[in-house]
């Protein structure tokens, strides 16, 4: 055998290891991630986008190296779906699976909660906070105001970085909406599915998604909300500060989609396109870079707020609830509570023709 067709030969395996290592490594720079909650398809999902350098939706800066899988047994889908998650990130992505929130906060530098419910979230994220790790709250934060507004308290007193959002607050359409006019809207109809999943008030679960969209366009500020409620949708009105309007239509149940009408001071704007998880996971992993929160607590708790008091104003038949009495009812401070419910009047921009100017005799 000729000497240089033996060495090819020992070269060929050497180099296809090589590249194997190569095509999937953790750089010296990336952020090790570890996954609390392998029952949503959210796992691996982010897993293949940070993981894979050869997915056209590569984001590069974070590695997911270790995962506990959690899951819910009574609720079918966790129950259902746990195994599959796990095995993909495991034997596709080459994440450890371990067998505790402890550990898999051992040995990385933040933490995504993707846990699919939000009864397990409390306890969870007192273990995440106890390990000092930044951490992305995947939606619902939890499964009542309560123990939202007390896992804030707790990373506050801790000061550990957090923050929540849905993945539609940086869909391409809902950018364009929200930034349609420079003076901020005077009314925006939200609408998207709602499926309701059992223990939770029944938006928090996918009524999150067109609920921060509404937020996304209209920006922070409401008071009180009026909740309309059928087996096969909702509608739920806020009041916002100076008396413009956002309403939420959730739908239950027959056909679904999401949009955005934004009604402006010069036009009407209409969500053209929606979008997918790769931008808000590029702004997760520059959270993580920067300890920055992208969404301040106090926005994702007012849109907790909207949602509990839409749930109050269902068993109410429809009554005015105020976000501040959810609120306070959950046991948030002071400084975090929204104003007290009564929507001051917006200031006149122009006079029509033929009137007299305020305070003209």
């Amino acid at each position: 055998m000729r000497p240089t067709r033996r060495l090819r030969d020992l070269l060929i395996p050497v180099m296809g290891c090589l590249v194997a290592l190569l095509s999937n490594p953790l750089m010296a720079d990336d952020l090790r991630i570890g996954i609390i909650g392998l029952d949503t398809s959210h796992s691996e999902q982010f897993t293949l986008r940070l993981n894979d350098p050869a997915n056209p939706n590569h984001i590069p800066g974070a590695r997911v190296v270790v995962a506990f899988p959690g899951g819910s047994p009574d609720i079918e889908e966790s129950k259902t779906r746990i195994e599959g998650f796990t095995a993909t990130v495991r034997d596709k992505f080459g994440v450890r699976i371990v067998g505790s929130v402890e550990e898999a906060c051992k040995d990385v530098d933040a933490v995504l909660l993707l846990s699919l419910e939000g009864r397990p979230r409390m306890e969870q994220m007192r273990q995440i906070i106890a390990a000092g790790k930044p951490v992305f709250m995947d939606k619902p934060v939890a499964a009542s105001l309560k123990d939202v507004v007390e896992i804030y308290k707790l990373a506050a007193a801790a000061q550990v970085p957090v923050f929540s959002a849905s993945a539609m607050r940086w869909y391409p359409g809902v950018l364009e909406v929200a930034n349609a006019e420079p003076t901020p809207a005077r009314s925006v109809i939200s609408y998207g599915p709602a499926h309701v999943l059992p223990f939770h008030p029944d938006l928090f679960f996918y009524g999150i998604h067109p609920t921060e969209a509404l937020f996304t366009v209209m920006g922070s500020g409401c008071l009180s909300v009026i909740r309309t409620t059928t087996p096969s949708e909702s509608v739920v009105t806020g009041l916002w500060v100076e008396g413009r309007t956002g309403t939420l239509l959730a739908i239950h149940e027959g056909a679904m989609a999401y949009k955005l009408i934004r009604f402006g001071d010069k036009q009407i704007t209409e969500q053209k396109s929606e979008g997918d998880y790769t931008p808000m996971l590029r702004e997760i992993v520059k959270f993580f870079q920067t300890k920055q929160p992208p969404v301040s607590p106090k926005e994702t708790l007012e849109i907790y707020a909207f949602m509990a008091a839409a749930e109050e104003s269902k068993h109410r038949d429809g009554a005015r609830v105020t976000l501040r009495e959810v609120m306070v009812k959950a046991g948030a401070p002071e400084a975090w509570l929204p104003e007290d419910g009564k929507a001051r009047p917006a200031a006149p921009k122009s006079v029509p023709k033929g009137l007299p100017k305020p305070g003209a005799s």
